[in-house]
């Protein structure tokens, strides 16, 4: 059976009868977690357990673990900066925050592998233009070269973990002040703005191996008249061809209010794959998930099902070794380190 173009969730801490029958559907290929899966490292080990033995290959598990306001799992992990924390250092120690930025990948990628999840959708690579508080401090920095340099480190730290990296939100959400999770977001200017922008971390990081990217749920009207992530133009024309970039393709979840313009669940996925996604996200609505899978029961992208292989995590390292490894405990140290003298700075000011 092959990688479906589906990525689903569950709704609890274990993996319940009607799931299962639903992830062994061959329009899934994959569960995303969320804070609500979290009770403990051994609980969401054999949840992930649960979830990979359900067919082969095994389905994609993914997670939003960037750091900051957005970590689904806490307890029994490192509490992680916010990147933006490391756009803050490198301003004044540039070499410094590309260590602390490699290590932040790498340390988070290994607490994630380390209970059986594949990948965690990063880094962000959209620009902290001082306009979308859904971004804020989720960005490295407002200026594109400092946000490529910092996201290279970053992706080094994931792929020496054994992670596969997935930039988002493409071609950047930075430039937006509507959240995309309650409404469509639109963004006036340019291509040649925007090449110049937010589109630098993106082509910097395809260009060195960046195996995945999340499309954003925001219209940019002058570039075409469909939102990124429901656009052939942006999908296709722009990323596919004139960047080049060859890994996988994910929608943002079809639940958000950027996503409502393109009509019923189904139609929405419709819509996202032929503009060029390789999988579809759809959370919180178990019903419309349902709808979605049913309605593409019959869909088959050999391509994509190659390219989904390939984003399976490549090493899953023994909880306790890790926990135990001189690399862990200095990268976590360097990072506490950090934390520590960003508030003296601020007691300072």
């Amino acid at each position: 059976m092959s990688i479906g173009p589906v990525m689903a969730d569950v709704q609890g801490l274990e993996l319940q009868a009607e799931e299962r029958e639903m992830l062994q559907h061959p329009a899934v290929g994959g569960v995303i977690l969320f804070s609500r899966n979290y009770e403990s490292v051994e609980q969401v080990q054999q949840l992930a357990r649960d979830i990979h033995s359900v067919r082969q290959p095994p389905l994609l598990i993914a997670v939003d673990q960037e750091g900051g306001r957005v970590q689904r799992f806490r307890d029994g992990f490192f509490r992680l900066p916010p990147v933006g924390k490391l756009g803050e250092m490198y301003r004044q120690d540039k070499r410094r925050a590309l260590l602390l930025s490699q290590e932040a990948g790498w340390l988070m990628a290994s607490e994630i592998l380390s209970v059986g999840v594949d990948l965690s959708f990063a880094p962000v690579l959209d620009l902290d233009l001082g306009v979308s508080t859904v971004i804020g401090d989720r960005a490295f920095h407002r200026d594109p070269e400092a946000v490529a340099e910092l996201a290279l480190a970053y992706q080094r730290g994931m792929h020496q973990a054994g992670m596969a990296t997935v930039g988002k939100h493409f071609p950047g959400h930075g430039g937006v002040a509507v959240d995309s999770h309650q409404g469509l977001p639109e963004d006036e200017r340019s291509l040649a703005d925007l090449e110049m922008q937010d589109l630098v971390p993106f082509e910097r990081l395809i260009h060195n191996d960046l195996n995945g990217i999340m499309a954003a749920h925001v219209l940019y009207p002058q570039v075409d008249g469909q939102p990124a992530g429901f656009s052939p133009r942006w999908l296709t024309g722009i990323l596919r061809e004139s960047l080049g970039f060859q890994g996988v393709i994910f929608s943002d979840d079809l639940s958000m209010g950027g996503a409502e313009w393109a009509g019923d669940y189904p139609e929405r996925a419709r819509l996202a794959l032929r503009a060029g996604c390789d999988m579809v996200l759809v959370c919180n609505q178990p019903q419309h998930a349902i709808e979605v899978i049913e309605a593409l029961v019959g869909h088959n992208d050999p391509a994509a099902h190659l390219r989904l292989a390939r984003m399976h995590g490549t090493a899953f390292p023994d909880r306790a070794q890790l926990m135990a490894s001189q690399r862990r405990q200095t990268a976590a140290a360097l990072l506490e380190q950090c934390e520590a003298e960003r508030w003296l700075d601020m007691d300072l000011e």
